[in-house]
């Protein structure tokens, strides 16, 4: 919903693919792979947000795989909190609450309707 919210168009694979959503990006036209992940919040280490971007096998995803992670977090009761980065050939990606929207791109969950607007 947040890549919608920004303005990109999103398609599904019908096949086995390494990402999870083949997206358009709306400034360039270009067609990017993304894969989704779930932000968790470690306690243990200061409450920093990581983000687990490893295939099922345990290698991390090379650039063929995969451009861009798209990762939620989701804490109790909150509204969900989306961000996109690149794919850096991590395994895990950490970063300080107050740093991740200055380390990551933060996406909007709300939909503008106006942008679908035919009569304007």
């Amino acid at each position: 919903m947040a890549l919608l919210a920004a303005g990109w168009t999103i398609h599904t694979a019908e096949t086995d693919e390494a990402y999870d959503i083949l997206a358009t990006d709306p400034l360039t036209g270009a067609h990017v792979k993304i894969q989704v992940k779930t932000i968790r919040q470690r306690l243990d280490r200061g409450g920093d947000l990581v983000v687990y971007a490893k295939k099922g096998n345990g290698t991390t995803y090379d650039r063929a795989d995969v451009d861009y992670f798209v990762a939620v977090w989701a804490s109790d009761g909150e509204i969900p909190r989306v961000f996109m980065f690149e794919n850096r050939l991590c395994g895990e990606y950490w970063c300080g609450e107050a740093d991740a929207t200055n380390r990551w791109i933060e996406l909007p969950i709300a939909l503008d309707r106006s942008v679908f607007d035919v009569s304007a």
